[in-house]
């Protein structure tokens, strides 16, 4: 920590965040109360006694603390969480005051988004122009005219707030929305276009190669496909077929269709292959360096790209100036770059699961490795060793991100062992076809329709694996564990992560010395009373189990499935009675799977004991599902 200042500025930073999301006082009375606590133990419980050996002791492991933590680490921590709870508490009030609920506005701004079609109208994200630095969403009836990316306009119409979570545990489009830093929704009564192609040039040349790259892939494949090309490669998933979204969530390969780290290592690698020999390896990398950023423009900065584009500039940038690598503060800016533009990004899923699956891919995956290579012996089969590296590369970053997948999806998969093992098999190729066919199109069409018949093999062979959805047991539902769980499993690992290290090693340091003397402390203490302790044990386990089955008072709770009805009631005894289910008069959605069965394994339950039907109308039951 001493010497990694931006891990320690980011750490802070992250948690003034997040302590400005959940609570809405200033975290710096938090400090003054934990200042306070840490100086009445000080001054009265841990120097007040002589010392006697105790193995669990304050005074004992407060020393240990002081040897991480120096008064530099602590103002440094403290000074960036002030200023990032700050700016969160800022914004929220701003974005709660920006307009009233109802409101006729009008606004000025420019389109910053490609058109989002709906069933009556297109949907525009637009930058207001002047002082709020917020975006909204601009509702026209299809009647109108269309508008283009860079238009600048001017609107008028109704505001409309975005809604909060409607059920326990529910999707909360205000909190999504804050991600995208939009402030709300205006139904246009009127609206004007003011001038053409206003916005930033970089970003009006991006929208403008990012819109002919989809032009192309549409030419070269059919419907299907070129959907999935368009996710692949640009980041654009609207278009995937539901279907298909569910086989990958499902197989665990939902992550291809992310643009992260992978993505960036093929271009990485196949500019290297085709540049090195003709500029050399310097000017080589400074290029790919131009190319990454102008990729980053073209697909949109998703956090995942952000992160990947980052981490690589800055690793590709040491070599050119002779620097030494260090990951962590390569993780920690690319991070602080993406939350210092916006904070609330820290709610986006795929922030969460692109930064915990690679560092859990720098913490595990050479300790698989080095555990699937005990025996010592390394296989002359290459494809032997791929497949190890593939399945400790999956492993690793699964252990970091399986209770945020459990939290946000309630379920598991349990081949995602063998589905990312066949997938890194052929995305590759995949990946480096389909570059290879945009780039061609731009050139000669035929000639991108040629390479287009093994890429379209390879794509088959990708929805091939996603059917690994229809095998038995590929997704099972587990209730959603609360933070605390997921805190404590993450404090659980990293330490077992670090006492395993610790045993590995060769030249101990002190620390280290200390670290072992104490687990045979505890081991050799524990074993003194064996049977005591093992008891102790079984009483605590058996009252956790039989808490649940004491009786509780009736609770009753009322689903919103929109225009139906349905209940929940739990009796004293911990059953379980769902009354009717809710439903849709369309088909295009699915209240049961998106509504009913999330909110229930969010409340805890995996099953229900009595289904009661009161009617048949279909806002009641689906009566054709």
């Amino acid at each position: 920590m001493k010497q990694r200042p931006i891990l320690v500025a980011m750490i802070g930073y992250m948690i003034g965040i997040l302590w400005g999301l959940y609570f809405k006082f200033s975290i710096v009375l938090c400090y003054i109360l934990i200042f306070v606590t840490y100086y009445i133990i000080k001054k009265f419980f841990i120097f007040s006694q002589k010392y006697k050996f105790k193995l669990l002791s304050l005074r004992r492991y407060s020393r240990y603390l002081k040897l991480m933590v120096d008064v530099k680490v602590i103002c440094i921590f403290v000074i960036s969480s002030f200023i990032s709870n700050g700016i969160v508490l800022f914004q929220n009030y701003q974005y709660d005051n920006l307009y009233q609920d109802g409101e006729n506005i009008e606004i000025v701004g420019i389109v910053i988004s490609q058109k989002v079609e709906k069933l009556y109208y297109n949907l525009y994200q637009v930058k207001i122009l002047g002082s709020k630095d917020f975006n909204l969403y601009i509702q026209v009836n299809k009647k109108n005219k269309e508008l283009e990316y860079g238009d600048k306009i001017k609107v008028q119409g109704e505001y409309k707030k975005p809604l909060k979570q409607r059920n326990y545990g529910a999707y909360d489009d205000k909190q999504y929305l804050k991600t995208l830093k939009i402030a709300g929704r205006v139904k246009a009564n009127q609206i004007e276009v003011i001038a053409k192609r206003q916005s930033n040039i970089i970003l009006q040349w991006a929208n403008t190669i990012n819109l002919n790259c989809k032009e192309k892939i549409e030419t070269i494949f059919d419907q299907e496909k070129a959907s999935i090309i368009k996710g692949l490669l640009l980041g654009e998933t609207r278009e995937i077929p539901e279907d298909i979204k569910k086989d990958f969530q499902i197989s665990n390969i939902s992550h291809i269709l992310a643009i992260s780290g992978m993505h960036v290592s093929y271009m990485i690698l196949g500019l290297q292959i085709v540049l090195t020999n003709i500029l050399g390896k310097k000017k080589t990398k400074v290029i790919t360096i131009l190319i990454l950023i102008s990729y980053a423009f073209i697909v949109g900065f998703s956090p995942s790209i952000v992160r990947a584009v980052v981490m690589a500039i800055i690793a590709i940038g040491s070599e050119v100036l002779y620097q030494k690598r260090d990951i962590g503060n390569a993780i920690a800016i690319s991070l602080f770059v993406i939350l210092f533009y916006n904070p609330f990004l820290i709610l986006n899923i795929g922030l969460q699961l692109s930064y915990l699956g690679t560092i859990g891919i720098i913490l595990f995956q050479p300790i698989i490795i080095k555990i699937f290579n005990r025996n010592k012996v390394k296989t002359q089969y290459r494809l032997l060793e791929k497949a190890k590296e593939v399945i400790a590369t999956s492993l690793s970053a699964q252990i970091m991100i399986i209770p945020i997948l459990w939290h946000y999806f309630n379920s598991i998969g349990i081949y995602f062992l063998i589905t990312n093992l066949l997938v890194s098999i052929i995305i590759g190729p995949i990946i480096i076809l389909a570059f290879l066919c945009i780039l061609l199109s731009f050139i000669f069409i035929p000639i991108a329709k040629l390479f287009s018949v093994p890429l379209n093999i390879g794509l088959n062979l990708l929805k091939l694996i996603g059917k690994f959805s229809e095998f038995p047991f590929s997704k099972i539902y587990i209730s959603t564990p609360n933070w605390g769980i997921i805190v404590l499993y993450f404090i659980s690992i990293l330490i077992g992560r670090q006492i395993f290290s610790i045993y590995q090693l060769n030249h101990l340091l002190p620390t280290h010395k200390r670290v072992k003397n104490l687990i045979a402390l505890f081991r050799y203490k524990f074993f003194q009373k064996k049977k005591r302790h093992l008891i102790e044990i079984t009483i605590m386990v058996l009252f956790l189990v039989t808490i649940n089955f004491l009786p509780k008072d009736l609770r009753i709770y009322f689903v919103d499935v929109g225009q139906g009805d349905c209940t929940l009631i739990v009796t004293p005894k911990n059953k379980t009675i769902l009354i009717d289910g809710g439903g849709n008069l369309t088909d295009n959605f699915d209240v049961g799977e998106k509504t009913v069965i999330p909110y229930l394994l969010d409340r805890g339950f995996t099953n229900i004991d009595y289904v009661m039907i009161s009617h048949f109308d279909q806002d009641h039951v689906r009566t054709d599902c």
